[in-house]
């Protein structure tokens, strides 16, 4: 990535001074304005700029060729019509992939200034024509999405001609009138992403939490959420993400309870380094590929060149299995059962989302040996059973328990179970946890060569190779929380995992209050509170000065903690607090002298009724379908399909093109993108038997062999 400073001296090379530089925080599109505006060093007055990059459908054998559309931010764009202008067929929003390949950036760190004199003949480029005759300053990324130049447009358009060539020239179209050429005759067309945002907007939103809606602009809000909730922060790293302590503390709850479970079943804590060699980590190359184009590299230490680069793990089998070849040296060593709590890297270039998809996140990662597959098979039940009960009785998220088709299981890996959820408000699926038997693939001798005397041969001379497990739960597990619960006013948490189920705040209290009755108000806050601690509740009473009631209730909210107590001088004349439920917002006074076992109760109680609103609403998405012609509208539904299937790869990867055929042009997160198997549960009770011979596969007609949940996922 270019430097700030070699970026200014291009452009001084072309007699252009930007107004202003500004280094911030990582954004996104959403954040981007608001980080600049909070910034002493940007001009009072500016517009920001949008760079878009599209993909044109071609022929299979031809090189697609990035169409690039600069247009300022207000302006809607008509890609479609952009394309139809310069004959380019099914313009779709690129993916990060080809972002990455094109111009080493992810999306959020697009401009004018990504085009250079190698890429800008790679690609078409337009330029709204209003930019160069406009009089603002315009915010322009500085290929990073953490650094902000601010140009002219007359710059931005000098900038851009210094690099047209005649194969590849700059085409200056106004983007707005285009935009009612395009319109039937008589009509405009309407701006549905525009109103759209409009929409997202709540009335009100300085007064209040979030202020997004969740239902319309999802992604905002989930974002809106986890800042102001106090989840996470960016971090100056793009894809990277600081868990703050109201987020750590969950992952600290999942740790603490599923760490006892594990021990019960004889697994031991263990750490290994988190660096692997080249040499070790190409050694099993079917398990690494999937991997690979992940793979974070150490070359260099201080100014000097490492003579062989080292890894970031980005699992940790090959880091783990040449000490299990040490270690295990006789049956009498089996079973080995290792887990370790540590952080993995995945330099992906998809659209990182916190929590959900992070270069570097959080998990355990258990690795087990065993001599017998039939031991390696109890275990991966277990495990998995293990993370439902994460999900649905920590998290109160349903989740649901299968096996991973042969085209989705872990690379190398003999099969793979995982836990799958459901996110309503997208109709998409997430994989919550996966428990994969990696078979013999590891320990045979051209891999670790992991294995004892077989103890069933009296003569010593059999070698049993051992059989090996490997499952991991990761920081994952608190976005799809956060995502299935929150509400328009912000986080909604589940009681097991708050750490502050109770907040007890005064009312009541006006100037005309007394500072004797003040303080015997604060008091009573502050001895309820102890109570409830007493009977291991956490509590905690909000005796800020200077904010108001109204101001503590939306912060407390927008934090999502369970149960709001209220007390106030009328409640003390009575000796009750009034209790308000943050998952539903129901009140109900309470008599005090009843609290230490009602509202341990009452936590239960939202606790149960938070997963069974949950349960109930994934299990109404789960639409039973046997005609193709059923899928797509069941996806675009936002419902997950459950299929008689073949269970043939070519069969899936049909599915996936088929489903994902769509008129509009839509990226690869747009709710038209193509279908994958999530899961064959393993109750299949929930549908109709399958016959043999007579129930065929709703997508390709062949024998059917057992019901599968399909559908657009994270």
């Amino acid at each position: 990535m270019a430097s700030v400073e070699s970026i200014t001296q291009s452009l001084a090379g072309l007699s252009i001074q930007p107004a202003a530089a500004v280094t911030h925080t990582a954004t996104d599109a959403t954040s981007w304005r608001e980080t600049l505006q909070a910034s002493s060093s940007a001009p009072a007055s500016f517009e920001t700029l949008k760079t878009m990059v599209y993909k044109p459908k071609t022929a299979k054998a031809a090189t697609p060729v990035p169409l690039v559309i600069i247009a300022r931010e207000s302006t809607d764009v008509n890609s479609a019509a952009v394309g139809k202008k310069l004959n380019l067929k099914e313009v779709r929003v690129a993916s990060e992939d080809l972002l990455n390949e094109f111009f080493a950036l992810d999306k959020n760190s697009l401009s004018p200034l990504m085009l250079t004199a190698e890429t800008y003949p790679k690609v078409a480029t337009v330029l709204d024509a209003s930019i160069a005759s406009s009089s603002s300053l315009f915010a322009v990324r500085a290929r990073s999405s953490t650094t902000t130049l601010f140009l002219s447009g007359k710059d931005i358009l000098t900038y851009l001609r210094t690099l047209e060539t005649q194969d590849a020239p700059l085409q200056e179209i106004d983007l707005e009138a285009l935009k009612v050429d395009a319109a039937p005759a008589g009509q405009v067309k309407a701006t549905p992403v525009k109103k759209e945002k409009d929409d997202a907007k709540i009335e009100g939103a300085v007064q209040i939490a979030i202020g997004i809606k969740k239902e319309v602009d999802f992604a905002a809000w989930y974002t809106n959420v986890l800042i102001k909730a106090d989840m996470m922060d960016y971090y100056n790293v793009s894809g990277c993400y600081i868990l703050r302590p109201w987020s750590y503390s969950i992952w600290e709850v999942i740790q603490d309870w599923f760490n006892v479970r594990i021990r019960e079943m004889g697994v031991q804590n263990a750490y290994f380094p988190m660096f692997v060699s080249a040499k070790v980590l190409e050694r099993e190359k079917d398990h690494i590929e999937g991997f690979s184009p992940e793979v974070a590299w150490v070359t260099r230490a201080g100014q000097s060149e490492l003579e062989e680069p080292i890894a970031v793990r980005p699992t940790s089998e090959t880091v783990m299995y040449p000490y299990y070849a040490k270690w295990i040296k006789s049956h009498r060593d089996l079973p080995l059962k290792l887990n370790q709590w540590n952080n993995v890297v995945r330099w992906e270039f998809k659209n990182p989302q916190p929590f959900l998809r992070t270069r570097e996140f959080l998990w355990q990662e258990g690795h087990t040996a065993f001599l017998t597959k039939e031991e390696a098979d109890k275990e991966v039940r277990e495990i998995l059973d293990l993370y439902r009960q994460v999900y649905e009785d920590l998290l109160a998220v349903p989740v649901i328990r299968g096996v991973k088709s042969e085209k989705e299981k872990f690379a190398g890996g003999l099969y793979t179970t995982t836990v799958e959820g459901f996110v309503p408000a997208t109709g998409r699926g997430i994989q919550a946890g996966t428990s994969h038997c990696l078979g013999q693939n590891f320990s045979r001798p051209e891999m670790f060569n992991i294995f004892v005397e077989d103890p069933n041969d009296p003569t010593n001379q059999t070698k049993a190779y051992v059989w090996q497990n490997s499952w991991g739960l990761s920081t994952r597990t608190i976005g799809v929380m956060v995502m299935i619960h929150g509400d328009n006013q912000g986080l909604v948490l589940p009681p097991r995992v708050a750490s502050i189920q109770v907040v007890i705040v005064p009312c009541g209290i006006t100037a005309k209050t007394s500072d004797e009755q003040r303080k015997s108000i604060n008091y009573r806050c502050e001895e309820l509170a102890s109570v409830l601690k007493s009977v291991g509740v956490k509590a905690k009473a909000d005796l800020r000065e200077g904010y108001t009631p109204g101001f503590k209730f939306n912060d407390w909210e927008q934090k999502g903690v369970p149960l709001r107590l209220e007390i106030g001088p009328a409640d003390l004349k009575k000796s009750q607090t009034l209790t308000v439920r943050r998952d539903t917002g129901v009140k109900a006074p309470l008599p005090l002298a009843e609290v230490t076992s009602a509202v341990p109760k009452l936590l239960e109680t939202i606790q149960a009724d938070m997963f069974k609103r949950a349960q109930d609403t994934y299990f109404s998405r789960l639409k039973e379908v046997t005609r193709w012609e059923d899928v797509v509208p069941t996806l675009d539904d936002k419902c997950v399909v459950v299929m008689p299937w073949c269970e043939e790869e070519a069969c899936e990867d049909d599915i996936k093109e088929r489903s994902a055929r769509s008129d509009e042009p839509q990226d690869e997160r747009a709710p038209s993108a193509g279908a994958k198997s999530l899961c064959i549960p393993f109750d299949q009770s929930r549908w109709p038997p399958i016959e043999p011979g007579k129930t065929k596969c709703a997508a390709c007609g062949k024998d059917a062999k057992r019901w599968t949940m399909f559908g657009r996922s994270y």
